[in-house]
């Protein structure tokens, strides 16, 4: 059994004691930063083992998001409960900030959370310490039903030929646009299929029919998804097993690109841009009226539409639609030392595959991991960007090429120092290749 927490003024109420999802309980989520330790490693505390499938459990469940996603996870939390009422679901959420922070303080000590939200940057790393329950038997039993879901989601969820986690949702990134500006410019939307020179010249043409402080293109030079994207495009990949599957001189390419683009003006100064990259959605060029145009991810779009009052529209990054992929855009993991397996496995696949939760969950996460909910979930969207973002996608698909291997353990990490190197050549601090012989001397220590 998990060590008892104390309770304290700032802990949240257990879901057996709640009120209908409302102010009280976001404000409670967006306190969960500091409140994680108190609450997560306290899985299925006070539930003695039984052998009777009836008797109370009590699960711990944490994932990332902002206040739109929380209210919509609890909604299908409640009605997992509703379904099965021996079972007591506590949810904390919290943004992504300090969400690993968080999972990896509370997973050393063998008390992760039963169920916790994880991309696939954190995948190969939280397998390989192990923190991760196997639910290869749930799967091959069929208790955890992927019979409906695409192979390359569900082959995306599997390490050394272990399912260590079942996709959530479906996505692929898009470049965001604002809509509004563009056509108050004059000037024609973007096109899937445009070469990145052809998107910085429509980018240069942005910021000069703007005449400000406004720019066509974001740099999306320390985005390692625009970064594998166009190494993709190119018939190359990011990775080989655990080691770079490319070149210094083709990332030395890749920023020279990006300080041209800013030569020629189609991108803004490097202290723009930094707002943008270290930033969230709220962040964003499209959102704060700096620029055209921001690189993200499909199911992203809802949410950057609810923060401006512009009509935003999207299409694929600029190169070979091949270079895409139908991602994983998150998963559910189970914890490797919870006490109720049978119960983490039961949540998850109600999650990934029962109708009424897809619903609820709409593509906050992406496209439904399940085929059929996806139509389900299609006809019954009252949000006319969701609505945009499963139309994106199933266009998109048959353009897109096959979805490489989840990545290595230290793409965490990799991430990090991509960011830190791009923007010292952002900020004219080293060229781009000292950056990029940078980047690869650290890739060498941190991947195995």
């Amino acid at each position: 059994m998990h060590p008892a927490t104390s309770p304290t003024a700032s802990t949240p109420a257990t879901r057996a004691h709640r009120t209908p999802f409302g102010r009280r309980r976001l404000l409670r989520g967006v306190a969960a930063t500091a409140v994680v330790p108190l609450v997560l490693g306290a899985a299925a505390c006070g539930d003695e083992a039984s052998s009777d499938p009836d008797a109370p459990v009590t699960i711990e469940f944490f994932w990332w998001g902002g206040e739109s996603r929380a209210g919509l996870t609890e909604q299908a939390l409640d009605l997992y409960e509703e379904k099965n009422p021996n079972v007591t679901i506590n949810p904390t959420w919290q943004a992504f900030t300090g969400y690993y922070d968080k999972l990896a303080v509370v997973s050393a000590g063998r008390n992760a959370p039963d169920i916790f939200q994880i991309d696939d940057n954190g995948l190969a790393e939280y397998a390989g310490r192990n923190v991760t329950l196997d639910l290869t038997p749930f799967v091959e039993s069929g208790d955890i039903d992927l019979s409906n879901h695409p192979e390359s989601l569900t082959q995306y969820g599997q390490i050394d030929g272990k399912q260590v986690a079942v996709a959530a949702g479906e996505n692929t990134p898009a470049l965001v646009y604002d809509k509004t500006k563009i056509t108050e410019l004059g000037l024609p939307e973007p096109e899937t299929g445009w070469t990145y020179d052809e998107f910085i010249a429509w980018g240069a043409q942005v910021t000069e029919a703007a005449g400000g402080d406004y720019w066509g293109a974001m740099d999306p030079s320390s985005d390692y998804k625009a970064l594998w994207l166009w190494l993709r495009s190119q018939g190359k990949e990011f990775y080989d097993g655990s080691q770079l599957a490319f070149t210094e001189a083709d990332l030395a390419e890749w920023f020279q690109f990006w300080l041209d683009a800013r030569e020629a003006g189609a991108t803004p100064p490097a202290d723009v841009v930094h707002e943008a990259v270290g930033g969230g959605v709220s962040d964003q060029l499209v959102v704060t009226g700096k620029g055209a145009t921001s690189f993200m991810w499909s199911n992203q779009l809802s949410e950057l539409g609810k923060s401006t009052e512009s009509e935003l529209g999207m299409v694929a990054y600029p190169g070979d639609p091949k270079g895409q992929w139908a991602r994983a855009s998150l998963y559910w993991a189970g914890s490797r030392s919870t006490e109720h397996p049978e119960i983490v496995a039961d949540v998850i696949n109600f999650l990934a595959n029962d109708p009424e939760a897809a619903q609820i969950l709409g593509v906050d996460r992406g496209l439904p991991s399940n085929i059929d909910n996806r139509e389900t979930v299609q006809s019954g969207l009252d949000d006319p960007y969701m609505t945009a973002t499963v139309e994106f996608e199933n266009a998109l698909i048959p353009q897109m090429g096959p979805a490489p291997a989840p990545p290595p353990q230290g793409h965490g990490p990799l991430r990090s120092t991509l960011t830190t190197v791009a923007e010292s050549v952002t900020y004219g601090q080293a060229s781009p290749a000292d950056a990029a012989a940078e980047f690869f001397r650290q890739a060498e220590a941190t991947l195995e």
